[in-house]
């Protein structure tokens, strides 16, 4: 397993953000070198994990929760197919890591990676689509067709800071003790809402914003 690419975005114009002056950072692109990834704050006032990579939307984007999104690069090979032999480079998903051999998806909430030498990771969430997203891609009906495939990728927190560049090797070193994938929890959060309440089984490793609607669904149903 490991890190094919290190993506970043500079703004760039995106008609569909809600970023001031309509500018995102989702073109994302790989660079050469060392990047610092480190915890950017609470979101809202914290953007990227990754020093350099820009966020348009500190509401919807960045922050403690979301300082790394992850997606697989078997995944976008899948995507290629599926949208008629389209070329999709590293990071046209907006994917700080492009990863390989690695089920991001699939990964566990909490599941903690080691990247490179000194990076620890934690997975959170899996990655709901937004216009923005579809904006990027140029690819009818795109939200409803990434929601439908539930392939998401996956955000990570970070647990300690470190560098990485193209080429590390990823490490799963813990994974917890359930069964709630980053997948899964896309599922809960958009299709089958009725799923909410088995996310509380990841505990406080889980998205804080995704734990909340989680608990609040389980209490409205008794």
């Amino acid at each position: 397993m490991k890190l094919l690419t290190v993506n970043i975005g500079r703004l760039r114009p995106n008609a569909r953000t809600d970023g001031p002056n309509g500018l995102s950072g989702i073109d994302k692109r790989p660079v050469e070198g060392l990047v610092e990834v480190r915890d950017p704050g609470p979101k809202g006032v914290g953007g990227s994990g990754l020093s350099g990579d820009a966020v348009g939307d500190l509401r919807h984007h960045g922050g403690s929760d979301q300082a790394v999104y992850a997606f697989a690069r078997e995944d976008l090979d899948d995507w290629e197919r599926e949208l008629g032999g389209r070329k999709l480079a590293n990071g046209v998903f907006g994917e700080n890591f492009t990863t390989l051999g690695l089920d991001v998806s699939g990964a566990l909430i909490g599941e903690r990676w080691r990247v490179g030498a000194d990076l620890i990771l934690e997975v959170t969430s899996g990655r709901i689509p937004c216009r923005t997203f579809a904006e990027h891609v140029q690819e009818k009906g795109w939200v409803k067709r990434f929601t439908q495939r539930g392939v998401t990728g996956a955000y990570l927190r970070v647990i300690e800071p470190g560098a990485v560049r193209a080429g590390d090797p990823v490490e799963i070193v813990h994974r917890p003790d359930h069964e709630i994938t980053a997948a899964l929890q896309f599922r809960a959060s958009t299709t089958e809402r009725t799923l909410l309440p088995s996310l509380l089984a990841a505990g406080e490793a889980l998205h804080s914003e995704a734990l909340r609607t989680a608990r609040e669904y389980a209490a409205q149903q008794g």
